[in-house]
């Protein structure tokens, strides 16, 4: 008798088919089964927000998620969102606006406010305070961040 459970996935677009532990966690998944090293994990616990996916939509934990969760489901890692040549507004924004310092949150952080904007395209600040709430950074202020989101929603609304 096999320990190993069958889950099929969709990641960024792609099916994937994979015989995983129960206990593997939806991180190790993403990073180690299918090579997408942008999900990052920081506390291990739920806490940091650094591991932040999108889980049919939503942002989610992906640290304390077991991969056995997403069969059936859809998620999407930082990778969807664009490459350096093709950024989406959001990373151009963080560009733009130095959102990232050393960058190991951003993922996270990024993933978040993917799904925000999508739900509040016309933030305010405090709005975009709340929205990164759970995020943590522990290089900057938060201002820059702050001021990333607020481009890429003037920019998102421009292009509609």
């Amino acid at each position: 008798m096999s320990d190993l459970i069958d889950i099929k996935v969709n990641v960024n677009g792609q099916l994937y088919e994979r015989s995983v532990e129960p206990r593997m966690l939806l991180s190790d998944f993403i990073r180690f089964e299918l090579g997408l090293g942008g999900t990052h994990v920081g506390c291990e616990h739920g806490v940091c927000g650094t591991c932040t996916i999108l889980f049919d939509g939503k942002p989610q934990r992906s640290c304390i998620t077991f991969a056995v969760l997403a069969d059936g489901h859809t998620i999407e890692t930082v990778e969807s969102l664009g490459t350096p040549e093709k950024m989406s507004t959001l990373q151009q924004a963080f560009q733009e606006k130095h959102g990232a310092q050393c960058g190991f949150c951003t993922p996270g952080i990024l993933m978040t406010m993917t799904a925000f904007l999508k739900e509040n395209p016309h933030p305010s600040e405090e709005e975009i305070r709340e929205g990164i709430d759970g995020n943590l950074c522990r290089c900057t202020g938060y201002q820059n961040i702050i001021e990333a989101v607020k481009l890429a929603a003037e920019n998102m609304d421009s292009k509609s």
